[in-house]
């Protein structure tokens, strides 16, 4: 497996956006006889030839189970699975890589916090605080658990900025809740939460503090130590990985101290017919056979990042967020400035997605309509039922952006919602 090669001279800040896009095959593809214009990054991500190719070298040359052979085989795939491990130590910057529990996305880490962690510990009455900004992920998993223990759920509202109330979350600390879990960045209006402010106020007030970071993750740089968060979730596939692999950081004391809520091979030191005795954190969270090739193509993305920071990985997340919040706010304003649309964040985005309405079309037909014209976007609720009710929409249309765009892919987007409001509506408004 070769290391990509570097994308920029060193040390230079341009962004050369149609070398990258040929990094990525899907991205030369055409889709109802039209360019490719993929918009739907906050569902997923296209993945880099070096992930692909990465994958397939491990089945090709490397395959075999991890950690119980002693085989040459089972010695290098155990070798790649745990310099995966490393590497997503690295994006997050957790102290050690024995903070960093594999799992099969966002969904299954908040899931195993609220099982192995909260459920034990949560008593009748005690309080978990949410957010109206929450994808389901981080909201059914609270209400399971909450069902289990007694415990109740209390949401912070959002104002009508799109921004999360942050009066009203501190309000809601003077209640003394158990655990608070909030998104680092929404999946619908691409506004970053203040996590670091949010997490210390949340100590202070004796919270332990989730965080949902699948749409943060591939957008910006995350540094778990700075932002003193007691649990982050991150997914591989939002930030141009493999699907069915994700990870799952927890400060080492509190991983200790937790029952796993699964079991089987690879996660014990000892069964006996009387009882089990765990493995040390990671390994007592990861029982049976891993997802081995989604971890070898996760760090070959890594690597891939790093080439496009001259060899850094900070370097290259910080030229991504540069580049990304200017796309979503040229984004914005091209989109304000078509008379029928109503952009869903006054705001400017901060990360990949914006949501939109067209006034008089429902989401679902505008989103057909672009298909015909190439554009893929997401449309719907977008697993944020709490937010669309706050927003008063029952669905809305995302376009969500990812480094590989374009200000032309924008414009391309206009055009299509254009020809969508001409057919629908014998043109009115162009």
């Amino acid at each position: 497996m070769s290391a990509p090669q570097p994308r920029f001279e060193p040390n230079s800040t341009r962004w050369d956006v149609e070398a990258i896009r040929a990094d990525f095959p899907i991205l030369q593809t055409t889709v109802n006889g039209k360019p490719l214009t993929y918009l739907d990054n906050a569902a997923t991500t296209q993945k880099p030839r070096a992930m692909i190719e990465a994958v397939r070298s491990y089945y090709e040359e490397s395959n075999a189970n991890v950690h119980r052979g002693v085989h040459s085989l089972s010695v290098r795939a155990t070798e790649l699975y745990e310099s995966a491990r490393e590497a997503v130590r690295e994006l997050v910057r957790a102290e050690d890589a024995s903070e960093i529990v594999f799992t099969r996305g966002c969904t299954e880490s908040l899931n195993l916090v609220a099982q192995s962690f909260a459920r034990p510990r949560l008593r009748p009455g005690d309080l978990i605080v949410l957010t109206q900004l929450e994808h389901h992920s981080n909201i059914v998993p609270w209400q399971l658990v909450a069902k289990q223990t007694g415990a109740t759920i209390r949401f912070v509202p959002v104002l009508d900025s799109g921004e999360l109330d942050l009066v009203a979350f501190e309000r809601a600390l003077e209640e003394k809740p158990f655990l608070c879990a909030f998104t680092h960045a929404s999946n619908v209006l691409g506004i970053a939460n203040p996590v670091e402010r949010m997490a210390q106020t949340a100590h202070e007030a004796g919270a332990f503090v989730v965080v949902d970071g699948a749409q943060a993750a591939p957008h910006r740089s995350i540094d778990v130590q700075r932002l003193g968060v007691d649990f982050y979730a991150i997914s591989a596939h939002k930030a141009y990985g493999p699907t069915g692999i994700g990870a799952l950081y927890g400060r080492r004391a509190l991983l200790d101290e937790m029952e796993p809520y699964q079991g089987g091979g690879d996660m014990i030191l000892k069964v006996t017919e009387s009882g089990s005795t765990y493995a040390p954190p990671p390994a007592k969270f990861e029982a049976g056979t891993p997802n081995i090739a989604g971890t070898v193509g996760w760090a070959a993305t890594l690597d891939y990042l790093k080439s496009l920071g001259d060899g850094d990985l900070e370097t290259a997340l910080e030229r991504i967020e540069a580049y990304e919040v200017a796309l979503a706010q040229e984004a914005a304003k091209a989109l304000n400035q078509l008379e029928g649309i109503r952009v869903l964040c006054p705001t400017s985005p901060s990360c990949g997605p914006l949501s939109f309405v067209v006034e008089g079309i429902h989401p679902h037909d505008v989103g057909t309509l672009l298909d015909s014209e190439g554009v893929a976007v997401r449309a719907g609720h977008h697993c944020a039922m709490p937010l669309m009710q706050r927003l008063q929409v029952p669905a809305t249309v995302r376009a969500s952006f990812a480094f590989y765009n374009t200000a032309s892919e924008i414009e391309r987007l206009c055009r299509a919602l254009e020809l969508a409001q001409r057919l629908f509506r014998g043109g009115a408004h162009v």
